[in-house]
């Protein structure tokens, strides 16, 4: 159940106050609500420009000085071969997800992500029995430009992909976008807020998952002791690498 889901997030949470996991276990009333999310579909031709970048390496001589004493010695040297490369990508993106409400903490409603969209219903209004549901607050053209923007990205991966080699460079990328679709969806939420020591704090459960997102405390104590280990630890090490006999070694090239 989101109930089972929360107390479990919240007692798992590293570097939380002792007291916390017993906190979560009290329970705390949930709320659900059907988030409103727009989903995009659009089919995407780009053409492209750019350079393709080949590592290889070569042999530099260099002379190192050991106990006082000059060597010669072989170092290999990282460089880059690049090529001019042009092509074509296409993509149907399907069912681009973008939030639709402005009162939700969006970090946290997109981390819940992914939704099982194949099982969506035609809305029918017993669905909503026990639930509340949002009004979308982001408008069609405004949700557009945030899924362009993650097409945008996934468009420029595939770009580097088709380039190829080890290395890529994009000069000049044009993208033609058409058969653009949409669709207003609401999406199973459930929401939280629980006080710990004076502080509030709100949290998310996809209502299909259990996948849980949000804020939580932090032990300061706990982070000071770890810090504190970690400072001994690394001050223990440093001690003991003092203590070896090591040469000093410098280099001088041509």
């Amino acid at each position: 159940s989101a109930r089972k889901k929360m107390t479990d997030w919240l007692g798992s949470l590293w570097f939380a106050p002792s007291g916390l996991k017993a906190y979560a276990k009290k329970g705390r009333k949930l709320e659900g609500i059907y988030v409103p999310y727009w989903t995009y579909d659009a089919q995407t031709a780009s053409d492209y420009t750019g350079q393709r970048g080949k590592i290889y390496y070569v042999t530099k001589r260099v002379t190192v000085t050991v106990d006082g004493k000059r060597k010669t010695q072989n170092r290999q040297v990282q460089k880059i071969r690049w090529s001019p490369a042009s092509g074509h990508v296409s993509r149907f993106f399907d069912d681009v997800l973008v939030l639709g409400s402005k009162s939700l903490p969006k970090e946290y409603t997109d981390a819940l992500a992914p939704w099982d969209l194949s099982e969506m219903e035609p809305y029918r209004p017993e669905y909503l029995a026990g639930f509340r549901a949002e009004s979308y607050t982001v408008q069609l053209d405004e949700g557009y430009k945030e899924a362009r923007d993650y097409m945008n990205r996934v468009i420029v991966r595939d770009v580097k992909f088709d380039i190829g080699g080890d290395r890529q460079k994009i000069s000049s990328l044009d993208t033609d976008v058409g058969m653009i679709t949409f669709k207003h969806i609401l999406l199973p939420v459930w929401m939280a807020a629980y006080k710990y020591r004076g502080k509030t704090y709100r949290f998310v459960v996809n209502g299909r998952t259990g996948n849980v997102q949000g804020e939580r405390p932090y032990s300061v104590w706990k982070i000071a002791f770890t810090v504190g280990l970690a400072l001994i630890a690394a001050a223990a090490i440093g001690f003991a690498l003092a203590q070896m006999d090591t040469s000093q070694v410098t280099y001088t090239s041509y």
